[in-house]
């Protein structure tokens, strides 16, 4: 059993950044591959990014260049820094993770946190 907790949203102008971070429980979160996704009222939830155990990174298109995913094995915590936040990027944002990468880029992940709300303005 995993449990998810998101830390770090808020209120923030166009241009700006957050880091938000994710604390896992259990011993075995450097097995697991984590990913940060985002729902926007009325949108699907859609996925972020992700990163594999061993720190391999994917990324959405539409925050490519703009957000980074990182991952602390040792504090059981991974991070997503978002940069040059625009007014789309407003969203509650979650963390998840899956025994494997290819679950966590589906969105079939194992367990899910409760997320964080990320609220940029124009």
């Amino acid at each position: 059993q995993v449990q998810l907790v998101e830390s770090g949203g808020g209120l923030v102008q166009a241009g700006g950044s957050l880091r938000l971070s994710c604390a896992a429980s259990g011993r075995t979160f450097s097995n697991y591959a984590m990913g940060w996704f985002r729902q926007a009222p009325e949108k699907e939830r859609e996925l972020v990014a992700a990163i594999q155990s061993g720190g391999s990174t994917h990324y959405a298109d539409s925050v490519k260049g703009r957000f980074t995913i990182s991952r602390d094995n040792a504090k059981n915590t991974v991070y997503l820094q978002t940069n040059s936040l625009k007014p789309e990027d407003t969203a509650v944002y979650y963390c998840a993770a899956g025994t494997l990468l290819l679950k966590v880029l589906r969105g079939n992940c194992d367990y899910w946190g409760r997320g964080t709300q990320v609220t940029v303005s124009s």
